[in-house]
């Protein structure tokens, strides 16, 4: 089970404090109120998460199949749907995210389609695809 602690108090605004483990960071809602760019933001994480668990996926694959993949790259962009764009999407689902994949290495056509299979697989991905409850406790 995974455990992260975030807070935010009136003298931060619009920045949180999160921590998970030893390890801690910023994340700030820049572009309202009073957000200061003092890091990401909320989304950003979502999409770092998706990006490096894309990446890993594809390096782990490729490394046990002995294939030449020496770098894999994804480019990520998230646009929000509305009207009767988002009511045409399958469950009308309003966020887009778009993976752009680059692979480096002496791979065959084969090997390349089978990387991007691949990489629709990571963890993170099938989450955000297949959704997530959320249970709200009040203490």
């Amino acid at each position: 089970m995974s455990s992260v602690i975030a807070s935010a108090d009136r003298s931060t605004g619009m920045v949180a404090t999160v921590k998970m483990g030893s390890q801690s960071m910023k994340i700030d809602e820049s572009g309202v109120a009073t957000g200061e760019d003092t890091g990401p933001g909320p989304m950003d994480y979502i999409m770092s998460a998706l990006g490096s668990c894309t990446v890993i996926t594809l390096q782990m694959y490729a490394q046990r199949k002995n294939w030449p993949l020496e770098r894999a790259q994804v480019t990520l962009q998230q646009r929000t749907l509305s009207g009767l764009e988002a009511d045409l999407t399958p469950g009308n689902k309003r966020t887009v995210i778009s993976k752009t994949l680059q692979l480096t290495g002496d791979l065959t056509p084969d090997q390349i389609e089978r990387l991007k299979d691949i990489s629709s697989r990571c963890p993170v991905q099938r989450t955000l695809e297949a959704g997530v409850l959320i249970e709200t406790t009040l203490v």
